[in-house]
């Protein structure tokens, strides 16, 4: 009678995920803390139809870009689209190593660990990745998840709530140098620098409140 209300069965990967964040101190220092900040090439902007083609991701720690603690992985094709091609120049047959989406996920949650993420639009990213997690019986990341375009409007000098920039644009206006734009891992580096940027301009006029930056898990 009650089977409906009964907890779903998750697989051990995604208990594994549930119990790092579980498990994460929840009182740090700014400074203690391993954000990840992350990009995804996608074969399109549609949550159902279309897939990931490659997550990159670097890790920011003590208001540092950790270089040699990054991730990129590229994912095999099943889905293909040749009009994004020109975009992120991930091409089907192209010589990058790939791998399934499972096995792509899965380094990327090892990858992730207990840390708090980062994007420029984080729902998309985040978003196409629980879609993907979902095909393989994974469910809502745990992960605490912060975007620069609403850390940039917390802080503007001008009431622009509801204009959404774009990566290009605080890259002006913060004067953060574009290099490998398009790419996942190229991405992800750009926005650490505006995160670094960003986070230093808010601590700089405000008391720095990690919870008030914080944007809400993206539930399906």
């Amino acid at each position: 009678m009650f089977s409906i209300f009964k907890r779903k069965k998750y697989p051990e990967f995604w208990k594994k995920h549930i119990e790092k964040v579980k498990n994460a101190p929840k009182q740090m220092n700014f400074e203690d803390i391993r954000f990840v900040v992350l990009d995804t090439e996608t074969t399109g902007f549609d949550y159902d139809k279309d897939r990931i083609l490659c997550i990159g991701a670097v890790a920011v720690k003590n208001s540092k870009i950790q270089v040699a603690d990054s991730f990129e992985v590229y994912v095999k094709q099943d889905v293909f689209n040749k009009d994004t091609v020109k975009i992120h120049g991930i091409r089907r047959d192209g010589t990058e190593v790939k791998v399934s989406e499972e096995e792509a996920l899965l380094q990327f949650l090892d990858y992730l660990d207990d840390s708090i993420i980062v994007a420029h639009h984080t729902k998309f990213d985040m978003t196409m990745i629980m879609k993907a997690l979902r095909r393989i019986g994974g469910g809502t990341v745990r992960s605490k998840q912060l975007d620069t375009n609403f850390i940039h409007k917390k802080i503007a000098a001008v009431d622009s709530y509801q204009k959404m920039y774009s990566l290009d644009e605080l890259c002006e206006i913060y004067n953060v140098k574009k290099h490998d734009r398009h790419t996942a891992l190229g991405d992800a580096l750009i926005t650490a620098y505006l995160f670094l940027k960003l986070t230093y301009k808010y601590k700089k006029n405000n008391v720095l409140d990690l919870d008030d930056l914080i944007k809400t898990n993206y539930k399906l």
